[in-house]
């Protein structure tokens, strides 16, 4: 897809695409820019990752990166911000960017499509500056946000990245380590434009999957722990627990486990050739060879 078409005819659906779903989740997208403004976004930081005295993003840096006209922007609920989401501009394989940093919902609306709200509302922003390319990180092993990025928005993920972060100790990453993989989002794609209508990208078959070649890497046995497997086909199949973050609440040592096996499936192949493009359900990666 050229340029002059994703600034014409994707860039104009892309800003209906996030009108529509501002308002099918009751929320209005607002720049945050005064400072009250950014103190209120970080203090929701705070109560979704925890603990209270922890800044995931501190407010003279984020007051900075509205400053600059990074994208630093909120949902509102009436005059209640329920959700902020940052992203500052750089570079990807040689190609102008933004970086999406961080997503944040507040728990009382979460499951109303405020992330997907604020995605949209990022991405027609992104489109009306020229910018064709979002790129973040996440825990592989959180299988909702696996859903959101790859089924929801129509993303890929393309490098895996052992302990990125260092050491977390937050509510939701606990004492494990921090390995993200990274998210490339082609905003003018035709998944991304197929996600932006709001149901979403079609979940493959893990039946029909398998009678086509594809193989299992990695998944749970009988008593919820991983069991790698050996597997060399040109389409790798990578399963991840339903729920990592209420398996390190209540056993950390089975969670480390699902993180060195899960990284031993993962790292070697989206680092030579594999793409995600899809998640199947009950929770399967679909690994494709692109090269």
């Amino acid at each position: 897809m050229t340029l002059t078409a994703v600034t014409s005819d994707v860039t104009r659906a892309a800003a209906e695409a996030a009108s529509d779903a501002a308002a099918r989740a009751g929320v209005e997208v607002l720049k945050l820019k005064g400072l009250e403004e950014i103190q209120q976004a970080v203090e929701l930081h705070r109560v979704i990752w925890g603990p209270e005295d922890r800044d995931l993003i501190g407010v003279s840096t984020l007051r900075a990166l509205s400053h600059a006209d990074n994208y630093v922007f909120g949902a509102y609920l009436g005059d209640r911000l329920v959700a902020a989401i940052t992203g500052f501009v750089g570079w990807h394989e040689e190609k102008f960017q933004l970086h999406s940093h961080i997503l944040g919902v507040s728990p009382e609306v979460q499951g109303r499509n405020v992330g997907f709200a604020l995605k949209e509302h990022q991405r027609a922003w992104c489109l009306s500056k020229e910018i064709t390319t979002v790129t973040w990180t996440y825990d592989p092993l959180v299988s909702r946000n696996a859903y959101f990025n790859l089924t929801k928005l129509g993303a890929a993920v393309t490098a895996y990245y052992p302990s990125f972060y260092g050491q977390m100790n937050d509510g939701i990453n606990g004492s494990d380590d921090s390995d993200r993989v990274l998210v490339e989002w082609a905003l003018g794609s035709p998944r991304a434009v197929e996600a932006s209508l709001g149901d979403g990208i079609a979940t493959p078959d893990i039946a029909e999957l398998r009678e086509a070649g594809a193989e299992i890497a990695l998944d749970a046995g009988p008593d919820g722990s991983p069991i790698e497997t050996t597997a060399s086909s040109d389409t790798i199949l990578v399963g991840i627990p339903r729920d990592i973050v209420e398996i390190r609440r209540r056993n950390a040592e089975l969670g480390s486990h699902w993180r060195s096996a899960s990284r031993s499936a993962l790292e070697g192949r989206l680092n030579d050739g594999f793409v995600i493009t899809a998640l199947a359900k009950p929770g399967y990666y679909v690994l494709e060879r692109v090269s």
